[in-house]
């Protein structure tokens, strides 16, 4: 191999393991990679900013803002009101949630739709005494499956086929043409995961649960109204700087102070709520001034308009994994105080403010109204769940949001105008007739996964003008004996495997051009090779890392790294084999 094609292969070799185990996001990874590529004369500036410029990726963005303009109106949230309501037994149950997320996920963005799905299934498994870890993997899954179906249905299909254009411009794609695939594998893992995943989960407790005593996480006292602490400040007082608990809200005249600040200046009868361990309340109580709440219930459990109660995943892209919550200033940057932290399914006990933060816990807050626009958003967090005083989703234009997708769909199938195209004018009219704001639709675009797209096309060019994907292409066909269907089966696995260490999306799109001059090399129609590649990126059911959605539910339902591999190897096991089976009869080698 040339010598830059050395260089180019030991980048991004190198780039796998800095995505897969460290904390570093991906884009970032990848556009170090790209800049040091850049800077090495390995590629030129052309090639390095090339999939900026490439049409999936635009695509990809637009349907961004469609997407938040169905949330946002509460086109999500309608259909689950209207689909979930009472079935009769567990089966109904798990029918009426998969199939309809399934058929959802074909043309939206699945992340937004387990994302507004977790907190309404989780209030329905209470309501029907269903556990909910039964049902939280099952929809990630079941969400992952459906967007398999359409090019619409995941950013990486959609990218994969801007790739096969730019190369093969005659070989483009229609919406569905994967649906003789995407239908038959959706068909057989939903099948699975109705019928036989759910029993091979073992019991968990689920963070809702963990969470439901508020007595076991708080203590509450009140300022004595013929005491010392009337009048005097929260820092004049000495609660500013307790050793095991800290002091979350003051309840008074039946208004409430969320977040307190140090600043606040406490009156006769107020209640104070503090976090902490009960074993704590010993230091309380030797402050004078301050006696134990007469109260019977738990301040918590009311519902006041200046504060809510939030359920937040904490992201492996969070600034404070790894830190401990008192030293991270979380409550300052956030403006929100954590209340216990949920692992695993058990709440972490003993000092809170010693809990060292990791990808997935789940953490109530207390915090203000805005905190849930301002941060939902936010990559430091995977989900933001409001638990308590949730307003109603306006449903007025959640009509018009789910038309303007639909005519999208409809002009991009019937080859009308482009997809690009068709999705750029379907985020204009969600914006011009008020589905969706400017701002929203800014907040809505998933910057990190569109920066990990376009670099991940440079680290894919400099393998190809480098020499190295034909070498790599070379040792492959070598490995497949010159055989297509074993070369299919290859190509399939490494992307799979590839996709539960580092995202999709990179996965694709780096094994992308290894894989193309293999089967040009071969002698053979790519197109096989293009459409194993966009089933492998998103066959991501073994581990809670290799997709967004599995880490959404992993900290919410209690699960376990080996509940993963339990339930999601058979599964695919499935999805590989009705793959590979069915793709070489629609698109011959």
């Amino acid at each position: 191999m040339p010598f830059d094609a050395w260089i180019a292969l030991s980048v991004v070799i190198a780039v796998f393991p800095l995505m897969a185990f460290t904390r570093i996001g991906p884009d970032m990874v990848l556009l170090g990679a790209l800049i040091l590529l850049l800077t090495l004369g390995v590629i030129d500036s052309g090639e390095a900013l090339a999939g900026f410029s490439n049409s999936g990726l635009f695509t990809v963005a637009f349907l961004y803002v469609l997407v938040t303009s169905i949330r946002d109106t509460g086109g999500i949230d309608l259909i689950i009101r209207f689909v979930l309501g009472r079935p009769r037994t567990q089966a109904g149950a798990r029918a009426r949630l998969l199939l309809p997320v399934a058929a959802l996920s074909g043309f939206l963005n699945n992340t937004p739709v387990v994302a507004t799905y977790i907190p309404a299934v989780l209030s329905w498994s209470r309501r029907l005494q269903i556990p909910s870890h039964r049902l939280l993997m099952p929809l990630s899954f079941a969400s992952i499956l459906g967007g398999t179906i359409t090019l619409f249905g995941t950013s990486t299909n959609l990218v994969v086929h801007g790739l096969l254009v730019e190369r093969y411009p005659t070989l483009a794609m229609g919406v569905f043409d994967i649906a003789l695939v995407g239908v038959p594998v959706a068909v057989v893992g939903l099948a699975y995961l109705l019928f036989i995943g759910h029993r091979l989960l073992p019991q968990r407790r689920d963070a809702a649960q963990a969470f439901e005593n508020p007595r076991e996480y708080t203590i509450e006292m009140e300022v004595d109204p013929g005491g010392p602490l009337v009048d005097k400040t929260v820092e004049e007082a000495g609660l500013r700087h307790l050793q095991e608990l800290f002091l979350v809200e003051i309840e008074r005249d039946g208004n409430i102070v969320s977040v307190v600040g140090p600043g606040e200046r406490l009156k006769a009868g107020d209640r104070l709520v503090f976090a902490g361990t009960s074993a704590a309340a010993v230091e309380l109580q030797q402050i004078r001034g301050l006696v134990p709440s007469h109260h019977d219930g738990s301040s918590l459990e009311k519902d006041f308009k200046e504060r809510r109660l939030v359920e937040a995943v904490v992201s492996d892209q969070c600034q404070f994994v790894g830190q401990r919550i008192r030293d991270g200033h979380f409550r300052t940057l956030y403006g929100a105080a954590v209340l216990a932290v949920c692992r695993g399914g058990e709440r972490v006990a003993g000092n809170l403010g010693q809990v060292r933060l990791q990808p997935s816990d789940v953490l109530l807050l207390e915090a203000r109204p805005p905190f849930i626009e301002r941060h939902r958003q936010s990559r430091d967090f995977l989900l933001i769940s409001q638990l308590n005083g949730a307003a109603r989703p306006i449903h007025e234009k959640a009509w018009l949001a789910w038309s303007i997708l639909l005519g999208v769909v409809g002009l991009a199938t019937f080859g009308v105008m482009s997809m690009m195209n068709a999705a750029m004018l379907g985020a204009l009219l969600v914006l011009v007739t008020g589905c969706c704001t400017v701002g929203a639709a800014k907040r809505g675009l998933d910057t990190q996964v569109l920066l990990t797209i376009a670099a991940s096309f440079g680290l894919g060019a400099a393998l190809e003008s480098s020499g190295a994907a034909g070498t790599l292409a070379g040792m492959a066909l070598e490995l497949a004996g010159g055989n297509p269907w074993l070369l299919l089966l290859g190509t399939y696995v490494l992307v799979a495997l590839l996709t539960e260490l580092v995202t999709n999306n990179a996965a694709a799109v780096i094994v992308f051009p290894v894989v193309m001059a293999s089967a040009e090399s071969l002698g053979v129609s790519p197109m096989p090779y293009v459409v194993a590649v966009m089933f492998a990126a998103s066959a991501s059911f073994l581990t809670p890392i290799g997709y967004q959605t599995n880490l959404m539910v992993y900290g919410p339902g209690g699960y376990r790294f080996g509940d993963y591999l339990r339930v999601g190897g058979l599964l695919n096991l499935l999805v590989a084999v009705t793959a590979l089976t069915l793709i070489p009869l629609f698109w011959a080698f």
